[in-house]
Order: C-alpha cells, then sequence, then structure tokens
C-alpha cells in the first residue's frame, strides 16, 4: 500500500500523533522533559538502559569481563523504560544528551566519566581493561572497522527495516523492500566475511562481535521482529553459525537477560546488583507485572 498523492509542504511541521510504536514518544527536539534523578549503586560501573539490541551490547561485555574474573567490571544495571519516556528525564540527559540508552557512568574515575553510545562504551570497557579488542595494529584496526561498520549499519536494521516490518501503523511496499534490499546486503557482507573466519574481525572473539550479534545474531534466529523467514534467514550458513555459537556463551546468556522487561519471566532481570541476581531476582523469582504481559 502506498498513498502516491502525499506531497511534502514547504516548511515541515510536527504532529505528535503520528501513529506508529513509540510515536507518544517521538518528538523533534532534544532536552529534558521532567526533572528526574537517577539512582546510583555501589559498584563502579552505573548501567542506565534496556535489553534492546543496543543495551544487550553492554551488558554482554560486561558479563563477559566479570566471566574473566574482572572485579572491577562489577556494575549496576538500571532499567531505563524508553516506551515511557524515561530517557528524557533530566538525570538521563545529563548522561547522554542523545536520550537514547545504553548509557553508562564510570564513578571508579574522579570525576566520574560519562560514555554514551554503545560502540563508544565498548570500546571504552575494551581499553580500560585491555580486553576483546587485540593489541597488534592489524587486529586492533580490523576489530575497529567491524565495530564502526556495525554502528554505521544498525540504523537500516532497526530504525529503517525494523520500523516498517515491524512497528508501522500501515504495512508500505516502498520502504520495506528498500530496507529489506539493505538488510539483506549486509546479512551478506557479514556472510561472506564469516566465510573464513570463525569471529567476524578474525579467530578471536572481540567487541565488533559483541556489537553485532545482538542485531545480526537476534534477526537470524528471529529474535527480533520475527522476520527470519521474510529474509530466508537459513541460507546465511555463516552467519547462522556464528550466531548459534555465541548464543551459548553464559556471559552472553546474563547480559540478554539484564535490563529485559518482556518475554518469558524467567529470562526478565529487571535490575542486576548482584551476581547472584540472576539466580534469585529474575521475574519468575520475585513476580509482578512485566512489559508486553
Amino acid at each position: 500500500m502506498s498513498d502516491s498523492s502525499y506531497v511534502p509542504p514547504k516548511v515541515w511541521k510536527w504532529e505528535s500523533a503520528s501513529g506508529g510504536a513509540f510515536s507518544n514518544i517521538n518528538r523533534p527536539i532534544a532536552g529534558p522533559t521532567h526533572d528526574k534523578e537517577l539512582p546510583v549503586g555501589k559498584h563502579p560501573f552505573q548501567l542506565y538502559s534496556l535489553a534492546t539490541p543496543n543495551g544487550v551490547k553492554v551488558t554482554i561485555m560486561l558479563e563477559e569481563l566479570l566471566e574473566l574474573g574482572i572485579n572491577e567490571a562489577e556494575y549496576d544495571a538500571w532499567i531505563i523504560r524508553i516506551n515511557e519516556g524515561e530517557q528524557f528525564g533530566s538525570g538521563f540527559v545529563d548522561v547522554n544528551p542523545n536520550s537514547k540508552i545504553p548509557a553508562l557512568m564510570d564513578r571508579s574515575q574522579d570525576p566520574a566519566v560519562r560514555v554514551f553510545e554503545s560502540g563508544s562504551i565498548l570500546l571504552y570497557l575494551a581499553e580500560k581493561f585491555d580486553r576483546f579488542l587485540p593489541s597488534d595494529i592489524k587486529g586492533r584496526t580490523e576489530t575497529l572497522n567491524w565495530l564502526f561498520w556495525q554502528m554505521g549499519s544498525a540504523a537500516f536494521v532497526g530504525g529503517g527495516f525494523g520500523h516498517f516490518f515491524a512497528y508501522a501503523p500501515e504495512k508500505y511496499e516502498y520502504p520495506i523492500n528498500r530496507y529489506t534490499m539493505e538488510v539483506k546486503r549486509q546479512l551478506d557482507v557479514l556472510d561472506r566475511q564469516l566465510a573464513n573466519n570463525q569471529y567476524i574481525a578474525g579467530d578471536e572473539y572481540t567487541i565488533a562481535d559483541m556489537a553485532a550479534w545482538p542485531w545480526y545474531g537476534a534477526l537470524v534466529t528471529n529474535a527480533v521482529y520475527d522476520a527470519a523467514e521474510f529474509l530466508e534467514a537459513h541460507t546465511y550458513t555463516n552467519v547462522m553459525r556464528w550466531a548459534l555459537e555465541i548464543k551459548k556463551r553464559p556471559a552472553v546468556q546474563r547480559g540478554r537477560m539484564v535490563n529485559r522487561a518482556w518475554g518469558e519471566p524467567e529470562t526478565q532481570l529487571h535490575e542486576r546488583h548482584d551476581a547472584s541476581d540472576f539466580e534469585y531476582k529474575t521475574q519468575d523469582k520475585i513476580g509482578g507485572v512485566s512489559e508486553g504481559s
């Protein structure tokens, strides 16, 4: 379906009720909408996030660091319900003026350091702890090549394909076709790279994998948008092999649960303040109503 009669006006005007998912919080201006301080826990890192693909990147990284026994990477994870506009609170905007999750405060520094944009957070943590980023110039550069590839490409997967395929109020052929073509091209890029490499940047698991897996791994395994059949995900055999391999990692399994507020109750850990929370504080253990239930 298309509306070929639409003619753009000379000057665009914002209509606050434009329809579609998240239309109640989307707006063309920045800055806070209300005053609200962010909570602060006891650990060096304070994460303010939600278990969207971008949020999961960071919780996977932190859990991978803890899996290695790096206790300095302990963190408190506070849920930010973006569908309720919590990312526009004054405290959150102070940490990320772009009002997008995830946002991180490193309170081991004096003064504390704010880090926003998921790729920046991954790079910050990799450099701080000297993990998951090769030290040689070739390996480091290849890892950053793919990290920035993912950061630049995700908008087509989420804001483009995901929006028009899953969230738009009506199905329109042109944008779905346009973004499907680009997403399939990206999957082919990744599939070709993984044909001769165990992981994205080579034989070493890096922040490039942590950045890409929550998007492309979730896409081909039907964890986002319910679009695997539509995209013929099974034909990207190297991506599928990589996605399923990473999915088995214990840190990845934990990272997916943090700040998750939908799905089966046992997969939801709304806040994370201690390693024992995965055992004792998931929604099936503490009860309560979740988003989407």
